[in-house]
């Protein structure tokens, strides 16, 4: 029998999948006539689907492929993770949210760097070129290129695990499908297509859990590890390396539902504040499943796997085991590990490519054909991400960890003050986000690391810096929470 007879559910669930995101591309382009409509979709989404897309643009091969494998290499610590991320999840929609999506309303905000320079630029007139804007423009960037570069690297080897298709053709497949929709549709399309993606993702984890549990003798098999001498670290408290850096790789990952750009973007896009009551819930419960089938797996995987060199390769390895997972569960899953793939890269690419046409290119070559510069961008960031993504740096969870961090020192202190403290200047923010990241980057090169993560003493100095300048200086915009 031929691979391709064998795997015919596959090849159908693929083209299918293919067929609804083109479909919603479609439909993206229709609605996508402006540039508030391409960037957050003419704000007028509903809860329900934004609070998908939420947790399904968070949720990437970094979770299915990633966590699974870190819970493997350190065991029960590395769920501190899973129970920041839950709560984190909770803390964004119930405290960001409601006063981001006004304030970017009423200030006609697309971008981060837009909610920045609205809040922090004193005078009429905001000026479109000023080092915030452009700084921050960068940072945004910059971190969604180690994002992207990450979430390549886990489709690469999905493509040449599941389908025997090399690794780089894996990476060019991904690049040709998710560009096409994400350039054309914009917003919208993003958002509808992250609805379908996260539904296969929620029925994805859980087939995921139920074959994996069931492979490894049940459930209750985890208490056989304990009685192993050389699995003990999985059920320490700090998985055998330094509590105070599990918690700050784990605080570094959390930060990001609260200062990520492709996280925040979503609170833009809402209808009304009754939104942000439904979307808190669908975000919420939905990442809390997802993250409670799959962080098990890693564990679980001690009593099916042996002779393990790659912890990335943990959650493939058990999917194309036939003796773990029935065929149709293989494909499906091929197609629901894609998904989780391409849900996180289209919002990575639409904020990242965003951001630097409005923030960076457009202040200094003003074009009125924005939208076609937009799309523009959208396929030449992620031509740079996939050829960096061949020779990637490091593991899909260092990669996507160091991005977290960047954002949390960068944008943590500006964008939560600045929603409910009255002082704060672009200097102010200009100097904390300095401070925060020569404090990260001078941590990692001093090999500090090892004792204490670097995001405490760098999101701290950030922090005190923030506090400490704006209290000597005047406010730059005063705010209403009304």
């Amino acid at each position: 029998m031929t691979w391709m007879a064998q795997h015919w559910l596959a090849l159908a669930l693929l083209g299918a999948y293919t067929g609804m995101l083109f479909f919603n591309a479609y439909l993206g382009n229709q609605a996508s006539r402006g540039m508030a409509g391409y960037y957050v979709g003419n704000r007028e989404m509903s809860g329900i689907v934004v609070g998908i897309s939420f947790f399904a643009t968070f949720a990437s091969t970094n979770t299915y492929i990633g966590h699974a494998g870190k819970a493997y290499e350190y065991g029960v610590a590395w769920f501190t993770m899973a129970v920041l991320l839950v709560l984190f999840s909770w803390v964004s929609w119930r405290w960001i949210g409601p006063p981001l999506r006004r304030f970017a309303a009423q200030w006609d905000a697309l971008t981060i760097p837009d909610f920045l320079g609205s809040r922090y630029i004193a005078g009429p007139g905001k000026p479109a070129r000023h080092p915030l804007l452009q700084a921050s423009a960068l940072v945004i960037v910059f971190a969604s290129l180690l994002y992207l570069l990450a979430i390549f690297k886990g489709a690469g080897h999905l493509f040449q695990m599941f389908l025997d298709v090399p690794y780089e053709a894996g990476v060019g497949l991904t690049l040709m499908i998710v560009v096409l929709y994400t350039s054309v549709g914009g917003f919208v399309s993003v958002v509808r297509t992250d609805v379908m993606q996260g539904i296969l993702m929620l029925i994805g984890s859980v087939v995921i859990f139920y074959f994996v549990t069931r492979a490894a003798g049940g459930v209750t098999s985890i208490t056989a590890l304990t009685t192993l001498p050389d699995k003990e670290f999985l059920f320490e408290l700090n998985g055998g390396i330094p509590f105070a850096v599990l918690l700050g790789v784990s605080l570094s990952g959390s930060l990001k539902l609260l200062a990520d750009p492709r996280q925040l973007s979503r609170f833009y896009a809402l209808r009304n504040e009754a939104e942000v009551r439904r979307g808190k819930w669908i975000a919420t419960i939905g990442l809390a499943i997802v993250l409670g089938c799959l962080f098990p797996v890693g564990i679980y995987a001690h009593l099916i796997l042996t002779e393990v060199t790659d912890t990335d390769l943990i959650v493939p390895s058990l999917v194309n085991d036939a003796s773990v997972f029935p065929l149709w569960a293989t494909d499906f899953l091929i197609v629901s590990i894609l998904a989780a793939a391409m849900s996180s890269m289209d919002s990575v690419l639409l904020v990242a490519a965003s951001t630097l046409y409005k923030n960076i290119v457009a202040p200094f070559s003003a074009s009125s054909r924005e939208l076609l510069w937009t799309r523009t961008a959208v396929i030449g960031f992620s031509v740079v991400a996939a050829l960096l993504a061949l020779n990637p740096p490091g593991d899909i969870v260092e990669i996507t960890i160091f991005s977290g961090s960047l954002y949390a020192v960068c944008f943590f202190p500006a964008v939560v003050f600045g929603l409910y403290w009255q002082r704060g200047s672009a200097r102010t923010v200009l100097w904390s986000m300095a401070v925060g990241i020569s404090t990260l980057m001078g941590w990692i090169a001093l090999g500090l690391r090892q004792d204490l993560h670097e995001v405490f003493p760098a999101l701290l100095l950030s922090t005190l810096t923030y506090y400490l300048l704006s209290k000597i200086e005047a406010p730059a915009h005063t705010i209403t929470q009304s």
